[in-house]
């Protein structure tokens, strides 16, 4: 279980994910895939905590950044991956922060698979309360593959594309998230 309290490691200034180094998960094209899936859960850490005492609004991100990275692994994307030159990039988030959490209460993630295209993937993560199970957060993502050394977009490989549909299949038969695509902005009364 990651605790989040190594966010750096040894005199490194990086973030560190408590999924670096552990390589990525083969993929199984007879195993059931979860809807959603559910790949992290942690514990948050006091560096989390701010002055209102509770978890602070960045490292909602923080968390949701590490749940992408075990969703990363699990369609194959690691460290071996990055070092041929591509990755996943994020290009746009929406937060919805609900409810506040302590420090040292437990909380799980779930993600699902939205849409995805030949460059593009569009995710859904929740982050609920690991005893009680209360809705805290929820973060809409949209990330771009890249060649990282051309600086832009490019195709995913087949292999990558293929989990990535076998994921959206199974999680099509969730219900569509009410937050999904929703505009941000102050509602006026007529």
């Amino acid at each position: 279980m990651a605790t989040g309290d190594d966010m750096t490691e040894g005199n490194s200034s990086r973030v560190i994910t408590p999924y670096e180094g552990t390589g990525h998960r083969e993929w199984d094209d007879t195993a059931e895939v979860s809807a959603p899936l559910s790949l992290h859960r942690t514990t948050v850490s006091k560096a989390w905590v701010d002055y209102n005492g509770h978890m602070s609004e960045s490292c909602y991100l923080l968390v949701f950044g590490d749940n992408s990275d075990a969703f990363f692994r699990y369609i194959g994307i690691d460290e071996q991956y990055r070092a041929e030159g591509h990755s996943l990039y994020t290009v746009e988030t929406h937060v919805h922060n609900l409810r506040e959490v302590a420090e040292g209460e437990p909380i799980r993630l779930t993600l699902r698979v939205l849409d995805h295209d030949a460059k593009r993937v569009h995710i859904f993560h929740e982050m609920h309360h690991g005893t009680n199970d209360t809705l805290l957060a929820t973060a809409e993502q949209l990330l771009v593959h890249v060649d990282m050394a051309q600086g832009r977009s490019c195709p995913m490989p087949t292999s990558l594309l293929h989990r990535l549909a076998a994921i959206q299949q199974a999680h099509a038969t969730l219900p569509r998230p009410e937050s999904v695509g929703r505009p941000m902005g102050i509602r006026r009364r007529g």
